[in-house]
């Protein structure tokens, strides 16, 4: 490449190095990963292989601030280096985030539609799976990572047919409905509603019949006043 002056891109890549921290600055990994979006804008998607090592390094970093740095600016990199490039080498490294600490999977988490959105119909739809990993967190008390859950999944919707959000989805939104925590739940509700626009919306009226009786049975008909509450709640969202 001959963009960035070489001695200049070396000095970049050299602040991976464990050395470094022990005599430059003990948090040079974590600039260095807040960083190489900007650097890898500059290079262009042609010159990757020039950062390709580096940041695979830095994903693998003991320390989880580093990791949760580019957890946070993954999708980010992934409009800059394309869907070939994002399919090859920023996939396993977005998989191994989605099992990382909570502090690490917030940040794919927080842009979870906009990385999602990406990715080829096929390769998205492995996903499905896997989202409902993300209503169980490290600590239970963290109720802002299910908040932001229901919150892509609003978003996410759009990405995937009345069949795949009936099978999938639907789940995660009614766990979310049973929250503890309240806050949690009210936006849980916007998600029901959500889901039942999705379905009418795509003349899935089957599956929109079906998920009605089943806030019926699940909320009207429950035997404690919350539930019965969030069936009213559901009923003024949709």
């Amino acid at each position: 490449q001959d963009i960035i002056p070489q001695p200049l891109l070396e000095q970049y890549l050299s602040m991976t190095d464990p050395a470094r921290a022990q005599t430059v600055d003990t948090e040079i990994a974590k600039h260095c990963a807040y960083s190489l979006p900007g650097v890898a804008l500059t290079l262009g998607r042609q010159n990757w292989h020039c950062l390709k090592d580096t940041y695979e390094t830095l994903a693998s970093d003991v320390q989880w601030k580093v990791r949760r740095t580019l957890a946070f600016s993954i999708h980010e990199l992934a409009v800059i280096l394309g869907d070939q490039l994002t399919a090859a080498d920023l996939v396993p490294i977005f998989n191994g985030f989605l099992k990382d600490l909570d502090e690490v999977r917030i940040g794919v988490l927080k842009h979870l539609y906009d990385f999602l959105k990406l990715l080829h119909a096929d390769k998205r739809r492995e996903y499905l799976y896997q989202l409902q990993e993300f209503v169980v967190t490290d600590n239970s008390r963290n109720w802002r990572f299910r908040y932001e859950l229901a919150e892509q999944l609003i978003l996410i919707l759009e990405l995937y047919n009345p069949n795949d959000v009936y099978d999938y989805l639907r789940h995660i939104a009614l766990t979310l409905c049973s929250d503890k925590v309240s806050e949690v739940r009210w936006i849980s509700f916007k998600l029901v509603g959500a889901i039942l626009q999705k379905f009418y919306a795509n003349n899935a009226n089957a599956l929109g019949l079906n998920f009605i009786n089943e806030l019926v049975v699940r909320f009207r008909h429950c035997s404690k006043w919350v539930g019965r509450q969030a069936f009213a709640f559901i009923c003024q969202v949709g």
